[in-house]
């Protein structure tokens, strides 16, 4: 009787990787997906006398692009290729697992630290020999090729298709809604926009149009506040005139405009000015701090008035009888200046609500109003006013003044304060409302 030998062969665990650039198509019941692994399986199927062996986990990659390797089935499949899990990986294409020479030179790398080798069922070649590699490196480079030219003829698409003025997706600016695929005007939006517009050019001043539009609650289509970030974003862009742009080149659009350009002109020649003069302009239309509550040597109130030297904005308070007189006076004092004077009475008033006799007469006045408010609360409100009040807006800082403020009487060695101690219930109450009762915010030039 012969004895028969049998040669022994090593089982080789087969995983199946497959990979499909858009999600287009997933949901069908044989998808691109199935297509692959059925081919996959087939020629594992054809490799059983080898000792192949086809393992029941998927690998399986929908909407993922090859030009990168963050993809979940495939970081699945590398963990288990690095825990010895794996032996063959064999996918239909190259291009399937990677388009990057770079990118699968890494996988590579991994496959051959852990003796794996890699197949694929249309392209037959062993990455384990000197040939595979160069055929691999072959394949390869035209995958990657055919990658960046694919997005060349996608950018030349768009940069085309923008110059033809068409919407080609992206953020919808407020005033727009996009119906199959353009943009058309969004009526209610668009008269806010607008509005936005025409008042920016009566202010000239994004920081009080940006109080306004919070003062009146206005909000964006996702119910935001406008900030001046927000605002400056929406006067700049092009959409609003009409134009499609396209890294900076403006191409007439399909859509239609939202604002003139005769609007759209005057606003942009206030925010191409100097920021530094719109400032000043904001400055001098702001009331002036102690207009109504500061009084000279002889008893009369004195008038703020400004003048401008060199480009340059000075405010003053001046006697009044002198204005009247036009004589001089060396007893009188004809005009200080107003931002001196005001910092000192602003100083002045943070140390007065501050003292432990204001403090109490604050109390006093306040606890009937607001229940269980205790005199340390009262202190801490009143150390949290002084600490806002440079963030506070000049129309609010005037609001104030006004409340707290009985009288400012202007001597030769300086200035005496007079606190309306009845008024601090008023401002305790807004302080405790919080912000927008306040309005407080930094007041910036533009």
């Amino acid at each position: 009787m012969t004895k028969e030998s049998f040669a022994i062969r090593r089982k080789l665990r087969c995983a199946v990787y497959t990979r499909k650039s858009s999600e287009e198509g997933l949901e069908q019941e044989f998808n691109s997906l199935d297509a692959q692994r059925e081919a996959c399986e087939a020629y594992i199927a054809s490799q059983r006398a080898e000792g192949w062996l086809l393992l029941s986990d998927r690998y399986d990659d929908g909407g993922f692009s090859g030009g990168t390797l963050e993809r979940p089935a495939l970081k699945r499949l590398m963990a288990d290729i690095e825990a010895k899990r794996v032996d063959i990986v064999v996918v239909y294409k190259i291009d399937r697992l990677s388009r990057s020479l770079m990118d699968f030179a890494k996988l590579v790398e991994v496959f051959d630290r852990n003796v794996v080798t890699f197949v694929s069922v249309t392209q037959s070649f062993n990455t384990t020999t000197s040939m595979g590699r160069l055929t691999l490196n072959i394949l390869l480079s035209f995958a990657q090729f055919e990658r960046e030219v694919i997005g060349e003829r996608i950018r030349d698409k768009f940069a085309a298709s923008r110059k033809k003025g068409m919407w080609m997706g992206g953020f919808v600016p407020m005033g727009y809604t996009v119906k199959d695929r353009k943009l058309v005007i969004n009526e209610p939006e668009a008269d806010l926009v607008r509005s936005i517009f025409k008042r920016f050019v009566k202010l000239g001043s994004g920081t009080k149009l940006v109080q306004q539009l919070a003062a009146e609650n206005v909000r964006n289509r996702y119910g935001k506040p406008i900030d001046k970030g927000a605002l400056y974003k929406l006067l700049n862009n092009r959409v609003y005139i009409g134009q499609a742009v396209h890294k900076g080149t403006a191409y007439p659009g399909e859509h239609d405009a939202i604002i003139e350009q005769d609007l759209w002109d005057k606003v942009h020649s206030i925010i191409q000015e100097s920021p530094r003069k719109r400032a000043a302009a904001t400055r001098v239309q702001s009331p002036a701090l102690l207009k109504g509550l500061i009084f000279g040597p002889d008893g009369v109130v004195m008038t703020p008035a400004h003048t401008r030297r060199k480009g340059k904005l000075y405010r003053y308070y001046v006697a009044t009888s002198a204005i009247r007189s036009g004589e001089p006076n060396k007893n009188l004092i004809r005009r200080i200046p107003a931002s001196e004077i005001e910092a000192a009475v602003v100083e002045q008033i943070k140390l007065l609500v501050r003292s432990p006799e204001v403090v109490v007469a604050a109390w006093r006045a306040t606890r009937h109003q607001i229940e269980k408010l205790t005199e340390r609360e009262v202190r801490e409100h009143l150390q949290n006013f002084t600490e806002l009040w440079s963030e506070l807006f000049p129309a609010e800082q005037a609001r104030i003044i006004q409340l707290l403020v009985a009288r400012v009487e202007i001597n030769p060695t300086g200035a005496n304060v007079t606190l309306r101690t009845d008024a601090l219930s008023t401002l305790l109450t807004d302080i405790r409302q919080g912000p927008s009762s306040t309005k407080h915010g930094r007041e910036e030039a533009a």
